[in-house]
């Protein structure tokens, strides 16, 4: 089990073994020459890399602006230094804010917008990026550059000597790699990985997506710009047309190339790109079409990277040993007859233009209870599941939850305060194993857990619970599709959920399947969970309900005991049709 003091140690060997790469590095590099420049251009651009790692690899968003970011970082060092006499590590530090700042207003103007206009709004930045860095001439010495960068001393010693300057890129570069593997082990980095694989499911979780999104562009701006500043102090000139748009896309090539999912492919992916052209040189006129096929090649055929390659090959995760973790809370709980309004809908709408999906519904369920709301296929139900969780916004109406109006809050702020749901359609997050997936329930803002070896525990207590643990480091993605409906009630279950909604959990799972998912929510049940399911398997439905609500064409047509409910005339036309209708 990963726990903070194996995460420790882990960082603790990282670090150990980068400082021992950079002092060989740089004993052994030239002080000066062709090679040297290679290697600080191998090191500057790869903690460029990094920052794309965690912003498209981590969140999945695609940034195809990365060098001007690059850009900003190299010109605040050249600016500060040669215009301004600051020191350089002052500059690198503006530089770096710098860059930050820019990032964090690019992601809150761009991430609304969604797709592919993310990356055609990084690509304008680009490009008047460009033209402001070419035609500011008061400021940025226009397209002639700026020459003379100095390179840093600090403490009275002197860091310009070639294979100590590289020494310093490549602790910089250590550094921003083992803080990029951290960050994928952290609450965050978790939020980010779960927004990439789907941002819907990661909102129902209790995840900010839209400020998460913003961060992971903040994080790789910076980096990005800090790889710039030592840019500039590694070759001591710059100029505009180092920093276009046709340099982004290199870097997104050298992160796809090493692993864009991985800290460590950034350093395969920039090696490879920078030392593959010189590699190939002795083909002559014939090397660039070499060059190109071979990068497409390798994008082909090996999706995850060169480090993805390594990773499935010599770092396979083993089964996670048998524990003894603290009880879920619900376990310590028996249902107890209680009147008490958990969620409370007044009149509740939702229209889509002309379509009115659900239509003046009016539904209470009280603690404890097994609320169904069943209806034929269209009637809404989905729909009221959607409004309800805040997915959908409401036309009309109220929803009540724990006493409180939640009718305009966000999904998120929802799952926080103790709502959590599962789908019709499974949302995993099929990059992350089982035991991550649960993982991000078990950190539902609210929840009484507090550090990642709580957190860890609670989320293989929750594993236990539905008999998964033995899968718990397997990617979710390899488990069989029953069990991954089992995941998802997994995750809800360790948020300590105040309400639980499933959306159809019986779908595509065989008779076996359907009577210990049956099971499963008689446990439940018999724990005193507050429980909202859809579902289409009236056996199913009978077997767990205490209460049912009907829908047809968006509006309520019963409410009540399942036996009064299944019975009530309107219901049996809904679903059978009307009898002088089939008599006819």
């Amino acid at each position: 089990m990963l726990t903070a003091a194996s995460m420790r140690n882990r960082g603790l060997l990282y670090g150990g073994l980068g400082i021992l790469a950079v002092i060989v590095i740089a004993l052994v590099a030239p002080s000066h020459g062709y090679y040297l420049n290679i290697m600080m251009q191998a090191a500057t651009y790869a903690i460029a890399v990094v920052g794309m790692v965690v912003v498209l690899g981590y969140c999945g968003q695609i940034s195809l602006s990365q060098a001007g970011f690059l850009g900003i970082g190299a010109y605040c060092v050249a600016i500060g230094t040669v215009d301004y006499g600051m020191p350089f590590f002052l500059a690198l530090a503006v530089g770096v804010a710098v860059s930050g700042i820019c990032g964090l207003i690019l992601g809150l103007t761009t991430l609304r917008l969604g797709g592919h206009y993310i990356g055609m709004v990084t690509i304008s930045f680009q490009i008047i990026l460009t033209m402001v860095l070419t035609n500011w001439l008061g400021f940025t010495h226009g397209p002639d550059g700026i020459s003379g960068i100095p390179r840093p001393t600090l403490f009275g010693v002197d860091l310009s000597g070639g294979n100590v300057y590289l020494g310093l890129c490549l602790l910089f570069l250590g550094a921003v790699t083992i803080y990029a593997l951290f960050l994928k082990a952290s609450q965050l980095g978790r939020a980010m990985q779960a927004v990439r694989d789907n941002d819907l499911a990661a909102s129902t979780c209790g995840i900010n997506v839209f400020r998460t999104k913003v961060i992971a562009f903040g994080i790789s701006a910076a980096v990005g710009g800090l790889g710039g500043g030592l840019f500039a102090g590694a070759f001591g000139y710059i100029s505009p047309d180092q920093f276009t748009f046709n340099d982004s896309v290199v870097l997104l090539t050298m992160a796809l190339l090493g692993g864009v999912e991985y800290s460590f492919g950034a350093l395969f992916g920039t090696v490879l790109l920078v030392l593959l052209p010189e590699w190939l040189r002795f083909l002559r006129q014939a090397y660039l079409a070499v060059y190109g096929a071979a990068v497409i090649a390798i994008i082909i055929f090996l999706p995850r990277g060169m480090w993805g390659l390594v990773t499935a090959r010599f770092f396979k995760p083993g089964p996670i040993p048998a524990g003894k973790e603290a009880a879920l809370p619900l376990l310590a709980r028996q249902a107890v007859p209680s009147q008490e309004v958990v969620l409370n809908i007044a009149a509740l709408a939702k229209h889509f233009g002309g379509l009115k999906a659900v239509d003046d519904v009016d539904m209470t369920v009280r603690r404890g209870s097994v609320h169904a709301l069943i209806g034929p296929n269209g009637s809404g139900k989905t729909t009221l599941l959607n409004v309800i969780t805040g997915l959908y916004v409401t036309t009309a109406g109220k929803v009540e939850f724990l006493g409180q109006d939640v009718t305009t809050l966000a999904p998120h702020d929802r799952a926080r305060l103790g709502m959590c749901r599962t789908y019709q359609n499974i949302r995993v997050f099929r990059g992350m194993t089982v035991l991550e997936n649960v993982v991000i329930g078990a950190e539902r803002a609210g929840n009484d857990v507090s550090g990642i070896d709580a957190t860890m525990e609670r989320a293989l207590a929750a594993l236990d619970f539905v008999g998964l643990r033995d899968a718990a480091h397997l990617p979710v993605g390899d488990l069989p599709y029953g069990h991954q409906r089992y995941v998802e009630i997994a995750r809800a279950l360790a948020g300590s959920p105040e309400i639980l909604l499933l959306d159809e959990p019986g779908a595509g799972l065989n008779l076996t399947e359907k009577g210990e998912m049956a099971e499963l929510l008689k446990r439940l049940q018999g724990h005193g969970m507050t429980i909202v399911i859809i579902d289409h398997d009236m056996k199913l439905i009978e077997r767990v309900a205490d209460h049912i609500t009907v829908l047809n064409f968006g509006r309520r047509i019963a409410d009540g005991d399942p036996k009064f409910a299944l019975n009530h005339p309107e219901v049996i036309a809904a679903y059978l049709g009307e009898p002088h209708r089939d008599a006819a």
